[in-house]
């Protein structure tokens, strides 16, 4: 019956698009178009023979509420159709020979459940009573929910109305929350969380206080899912090659099945790792996650063809800050992103410039003179979480910057900020604290 109430409110979306083309500008010219619609389709004591009697008929006893979410939702339809082709029309297209936008009935909308009408949830959310349709009348079923997320367990959140889902996987709700998201105010935060993105580790996390001195630390990998990931790019690669041969274009929808199964295993990735990232800087009292801000970064790597540039292509840098920033909004932790430049050149201990390892790039050698190597993702989260702490403390001054050298004509490069600039700043406060006072 689930599945048919889908069906029933997709229907009647269709047939609602259809009365929308043919009176779209007096309705959008009515100072309430649904009002405008529901003259139109339905009848009433004040309004007993509308144009269209076929929506009564064919849609009886539809609730009140369903119908005007439908009427909203084939107006979205109809205006964004009239868009595109406008848009169309005046010259702005992907390609001079593009195709106008056709218009279509067709539509996969889900129906709004709005709370007290269609539905009715249990205090402890284990149950749901749901409004559907029997074939015959409107009728409410007790349905149990087998499973659930966390964002009810928030004293803050708020449940609003949700939207049945029915499709072949089976029923669900998608219930979205209001949240009140609070931050704390930066200059009374203690712990800071640097996370580092990188190719060799999908993910490396450090928690740092403002004295440089580093709490916990972990690697985020998921070895497996980028081998099965790359497995499947290299039969893309090898189909294309016997394919074209040396020259020619592929088809239209070239190994779509196998774009499908690489692009959602890079999103259950960064879900999985997002969460695992958020719950360490929570279980060590981190109070703000920073991040590299690589939002126009375009990596260029390796030979044309070459393994190395596949994988930058397949590098969940975005995917994962984008879905650490949701998860740290919901649990009420900061987000910051620091300049990228020098965080992976420079050695966290002030020693200059690092050296990586030929054969493996996890490797940096510090320039210390004495040969000492460490992990260079672990070296590149110790100075993200630095330079937040120095941006916060006001070091990042003129001769604190994240760059070798600066635009204007000084003769003195500029000092890029790591782990070691907080050593120093806490050395110097300390000797100031200790310093004798002399009375006059």
């Amino acid at each position: 019956m689930a599945r048919e109430t889908v069906s029933l409110y997709r229907d009647y979306c269709r047939a609602l698009i259809g009365v929308l083309w043919v009176h779209q500008r007096e309705i959008l010219a009515a100072q309430s178009p649904v009002a405008g619609v529901e003259r139109l389709i339905h009848a009433t004591k004040k309004n007993q023979n509308p144009k269209y009697t076929f929506f009564d008929k064919r849609f009886p006893k539809l609730p009140s509420y369903l119908r005007r979410a439908a009427i909203m939702a084939a107006l979205g339809q109809v205006s964004s159709f009239s868009t595109r082709y406008v848009q169309w029309q005046s010259g702005r297209r992907k390609r001079r020979d593009a195709s106008p936008p056709r218009r279509t009935g067709e539509n996969e909308l889900n129906p709004p459940l709005y709370r007290g009408q269609c539905i009715l949830f249990d205090e402890d959310f284990s149950q749901a009573k749901i409004k559907v349709w029997s074939g015959t009348d409107w009728i409410w079923i007790t349905l149990k929910i087998a499973a659930k997320r966390q964002r009810h367990e928030a004293p803050k959140n708020k449940a609003l109305s949700p939207c049945l889902l029915a499709d072949g996987k089976g029923l669900r709700l998608a219930v979205p929350f209001e949240m009140t998201v609070q931050y704390l105010y930066r200059k009374t935060m203690q712990r800071a969380c640097g996370v580092d993105l990188g190719i060799n580790t999908t993910a490396t996390a450090s928690v740092i206080t403002p004295d440089g001195t580093v709490i916990a630390r972990q690697f985020f990998h998921r070895g497996m899912d980028i081998d099965r990931r790359d497995k499947d790019l290299v039969q893309v690669r090898n189909k294309a090659r016997l394919t074209m041969g040396k020259g020619g274009k592929l088809c239209e929808g070239f190994c779509r099945g196998l774009y499908r199964k690489a692009r959602h295993r890079n999103r259950e990735m960064a879900q999985s790792i997002s969460r695992e990232i958020l719950a360490f800087a929570q279980s060590h009292g981190a109070e703000v996650i920073v991040l590299e801000y690589l939002k126009h970064f375009r990596p260029r790597a390796g030979r044309k063809r070459s393994t190395l540039r596949q994988r930058f292509h397949g590098w969940l840098h975005q995917l994962l800050a984008r879905r650490i920033t949701d998860r740290a909004e919901e649990a009420g932790l900061a987000v910051d992103f620091v300049n990228p430049a020098g965080t992976s050149k420079y050695a966290f201990d002030g020693s200059g410039p690092v050296k990586r390892d030929a054969r493996n790039k996890a490797l940096a050698t510090f320039g210390t003179g004495t040969g000492k190597q460490y992990n260079a993702d672990l070296n590149a989260c110790y100075n993200i979480a630095a330079r937040f702490f120095a941006k916060v403390l006001g070091l990042t001054g003129r001769k604190a910057q994240a760059c070798d050298r600066g635009k204007s004509s000084a003769t003195q490069p500029r000092t890029p900020v790591t782990l070691s600039t907080l050593w120093l700043y806490a050395q110097n406060n300390v000797l100031e604290s200790e310093a004798p006072t002399t009375a006059t």
